[in-house]
């Protein structure tokens, strides 16, 4: 073991009680993930009880030169898996002084909707499928792809084992790790249709723990690539032509849609999801419009389609369900960028707040 690795190996808990919390947030792209450490005097598992902190936001595009200090409210807590011990992982929202949560923020909105009496007795469960692209650093092409050059069209790679068709696995699997080691409630992974491309699902998840275990595991993949000096690549078509691109499909319910006669309340949630059609495609990812062409298992970005076991539409019902009577569904729609503190509450939204006549009317 080298002397570097060695330092980063330390063990502190034998020399001092202190810790290392590493606090997150989200920058001012609404995909840059950002963070900086911090000691603390002791072990903490309440966010409520942490320091609230600050940075500078005019240098990650969320405030001005001129009044620059943003705050870190701290909200969720997970274990550290590169320092390990009682060191954590501090997943925060970002306020100006004066306490209003600055544009960036959407976790505000979403605690506000998810923290809703009505939203809260439903119980609202998701699985995020969060499909990404592993590159190479220094020619942001795929790894295991010729260099200029394109592998054997698609069909061998997902689900795929052999090193003429995975590319990636040990980073996938250290992350795979890393994220149970912390405690987000990831439920899998596997290899993409498109070489190169891979996807972890974190769920279920209830209210606005998906969202924030969802950029845990972001930030957690991204130190692992760094470590790795590859590049993870969020773009939801980032090879253009006939290659899949990537997506964030979306699993929900509700209580009343896991219960019996859920199918019907399925079908009404769908119906509301496909009136605000436009809504929420604006808010499902930037460059989405370059994957949902309808094709590559999309549906078209201008059309609503849902169906059972589809993998062509906007919002796919599970034969399960159909069977069952209950049960969930999924929608098709997010790009793999999506914020999901947004997608999460928008979906929903209009399913149990409309009922209520309480809708936010987004």
């Amino acid at each position: 073991m080298s002397p570097l690795a060695e330092l980063l190996s330390l063990d502190l808990s034998g020399c001092t009680g202190k810790i290392i919390a590493e606090y997150i947030w989200v920058g001012g792209t609404g995909m840059d993930v950002r963070s900086k450490a911090r000691t603390l005097p002791g072990p903490v598992d309440d966010p409520s009880k942490l320091p609230k902190w600050n940075f500078d936001g005019s240098s990650t595009g969320q405030a001005t030169g001129d009044d620059s200090e943003v705050i870190l409210c701290p909200q969720a807590i997970f274990r550290d898996p590169f320092r390990k011990g009682n060191n954590i992982l501090v997943i925060c929202d970002c306020y100006a002084p004066n306490g209003e949560p600055i544009p960036s923020n959407k976790r505000y909105n979403a605690a506000r909707i998810f923290g809703h009496p009505d939203v809260k007795d439903e119980e609202p469960w998701y699985g995020i499928e969060q499909e990404y692209t592993l590159l190479q650093k220094d020619t942001n092409w795929p790894i295991g792809w010729p260099l200029g050059g394109y592998p054997g069209p698609q069909g061998p790679y997902y689900c795929a084992v052999g090193a003429e068709k995975s590319y990636g696995r040990d980073i996938v699997d250290a992350h795979y790790k890393a994220c149970l080691y912390a405690g987000i409630n990831i439920g899998g992974i596997n290899a993409e249709v498109m070489p190169g491309q891979w996807e972890f699902q974190v769920g279920p998840s209830v209210g606005i723990s998906a969202g924030d275990e969802l950029w845990a595991a972001r930030y957690i993949l991204e130190r692992i690539t760094e470590i790795a000096g590859v590049v993870v690549s969020f773009d939801p078509k980032p090879i253009p032509g006939e290659w899949n691109g990537a997506g964030a499909h979306t699993n929900y319910s509700t209580k009343s849609m896991r219960s019996e006669g859920g199918y019907e309340v399925i079908k009404k949630a769908i119906q509301k999801l496909e009136a605000r059609h436009m809504d929420h495609i604006a808010a499902y990812g930037e460059g989405n419009e370059r994957r949902l062409t309808g094709r590559h298992e999309t549906a078209d970005i201008n059309t609503f389609v849902w169906g059972v076991a589809n993998r062509g539409a906007s919002v796919r019902v599970g034969r399960d369900t159909e069977k069952e009577g209950k049960g969930y569904f999924e929608d098709r729609r997010p790009g793999s960028n999506m914020d999901p503190y947004v997608v999460t509450s928008m979906i929903a939204d209009p399913p149990i707040l409309w009922n209520a006549g309480l809708s936010n009317g987004r």
